[in-house]
């Protein structure tokens, strides 16, 4: 939920100030996925990667410009991911990187605590 807000508000605010720069709405997806899976519950760790794409392609609504109606508007949408995918790529490795790292340090803490216990 938070990466989808973000994104959506980081899209409006691009369209408003940049004029809809798709370079800007990328660079500005990065910073988001890192902290997407740095605050994500521990037991939704695997969920980052997955729920970053939805947070890029929402975001993307207010940036696109397409003609009038669903269909052009959906048209726009595929053509922008299609477009941005090295940014969309790169978001999803940084999330997916950030959340293994918190799952191997945690199951470290885990198995810490269990020869401490056993010990």
């Amino acid at each position: 939920m938070f990466c989808a807000a973000a994104m959506f508000v980081l899209g409006g605010l691009d369209l408003l100030l940049l004029g809809g720069g798709s370079t800007a709405y990328g660079v500005l997806f990065l910073p988001v996925c890192a902290l997407t899976a740095l605050w994500v519950r521990k037991g939704d760790l695997l969920t980052a990667p997955i729920v970053v794409p939805i947070g890029f392609a929402v975001g993307l609504l207010p940036v696109i410009n397409g003609d009038v109606g669903f269909l052009g508007k959906l048209m726009s949408l595929v053509t922008a991911l299609a477009t941005e995918a090295p940014w969309l790529y790169a978001g999803t490795l940084i999330a997916g990187g950030t959340a293994l790292a918190r799952r191997v340090a945690l199951a470290a803490r885990r198995r810490a605590v269990r020869r401490r216990l056993a010990g």
